[in-house]
């Protein structure tokens, strides 16, 4: 009698398969699954804690002509319940002309056109800019009394709706800048 030939292994394909099919089902889950949103960067605004006072009371921003215009002035910011006040002058405006007086992310004026002073900042954390509450009126001499409240910012202390640091942005309707920034200043925490 011959000794039993040993007959080919017939688990391993079944295996192999059974392996494959859940590789592929792996795969094409984690393929179809949402992208993770980034994380914050330390230090960055969405990675700070938002805050109800800040650390200082007052700041001040000299405006300074941008885009080649005129436009100039002084806001006085005082912190107060609900937000942060801004009130000044600032001259120089089309006559009459509608305009806008927003902060921006950075305290950066230095661009000719002012756009180092980046987007526009919003203390609020809602992600929207105010359509109203920030514009300003120029009067027969070209001139807008602002009278005005940020909501929901601070003054000091780097929370992410801290406006200490940041810049404020004049737009609007002056002669050949039709929403161009037209004007800039760093605001900047009283002594």
């Amino acid at each position: 009698m011959s000794a039993p030939v040993p007959q080919p292994h017939r688990s391993r394909p079944l295996c192999a398969a059974a392996c494959a099919v859940v590789v592929a089902a792996l795969l094409s889950a984690c393929a179809s699954a949402p992208p993770r949103a980034p994380a914050a960067a330390p230090g960055s605004p969405a990675a700070l804690p938002r805050a109800e006072v800040g650390t200082a009371q007052a700041a001040v921003a000299n405006l300074a002509a941008a885009s080649a215009t005129l436009v100039s002035g002084r806001i006085a910011l005082r912190a107060e319940a609900g937000g942060v006040r801004l009130a000044g002058e600032i001259g120089g405006l089309t006559r009459h002309g509608a305009h806008v007086l927003q902060v921006h992310a950075r305290g950066d004026c230095s661009a000719v056109d002012a756009s180092s002073a980046g987007p526009y900042f919003d203390a609020t954390g809602r992600g929207g800019v105010d359509g109203g509450s920030d514009r300003i009126i120029a009067d027969a001499q070209g001139v807008a009394r602002v009278a005005q409240l940020v909501p929901a910012a601070v003054l000091g202390g780097g929370a992410a709706n801290d406006i200490a640091g940041r810049a404020l942005v004049v737009m609007g309707a002056t002669s050949g800048a039709t929403s161009a920034r037209v004007a800039c200043g760093v605001i900047r925490l009283a002594p």
